[in-house]
């Protein structure tokens, strides 16, 4: 089997990071995003991430198992040196080291372009369920993110209402 292979996403991309990005739209409230995404504004948004950010894919045998990527927190000028993080796995291949790899990775990016800090922004159930579990939050309080927010009842999927959590990462000393 070959190894793990981190790099820069591309357009030809496009198809794989929408099937797993769809799947997450359809069966799950871990994105608050009801309609499948379009390839054509996948693209753009990939092309416009990576005009200023990293956009990373993990690849193994050919396969794209997973993405990350980083994009502008508020979008205001004073808000330049901290970014909200995202990132997707393909749901057969969780729990395997990608995401860890992945954010590493996208980390190391960052701060070599002098970014301080990291925000995700988390889906998060009052109670799990078949839809949304409290994994992503998890993941990231392993990664070193630690919460700093909680908008209850805030997005409305499947009938049910989710909060939204915000948690946060320095990656850097702030001056």
């Amino acid at each position: 089997m070959d190894r793990l292979t981190l790099r820069p996403a591309r357009e030809t991309d496009v198809p794989a990071l929408l099937e797993i990005y769809n799947y997450y739209v359809r069966n799950t409230a871990v994105t608050f995003d009801l309609e499948p995404a379009e390839p054509q504004d996948f693209a753009r948004k990939l092309k416009t991430i990576q005009a200023t950010y990293p956009y990373l894919v993990a690849e193994r045998d050919g396969a794209i198992l997973g993405y990350a990527y980083a994009g502008p927190f508020v979008g205001r000028a004073a808000y330049a040196l901290s970014v909200e993080t995202t990132i997707y796995l393909h749901p057969d291949h969780r729990g395997e080291g990608i995401g860890r790899a992945l954010y590493t990775r996208l980390e190391r990016e960052l701060a070599e372009q002098g970014i301080l800090n990291l925000y995700a922004c988390i889906g998060y159930p009052e109670t799990p369920d078949e839809y949304l579990t409290t994994a992503s939050a998890e993941f990231h309080a392993a990664m070193g993110y630690r919460l700093v927010g909680r908008f209850r009842k805030c997005g409305r999927k499947f009938d049910r209402w989710y909060d939204m959590i915000w948690m946060e990462k320095f990656i850097g000393d702030h001056p």
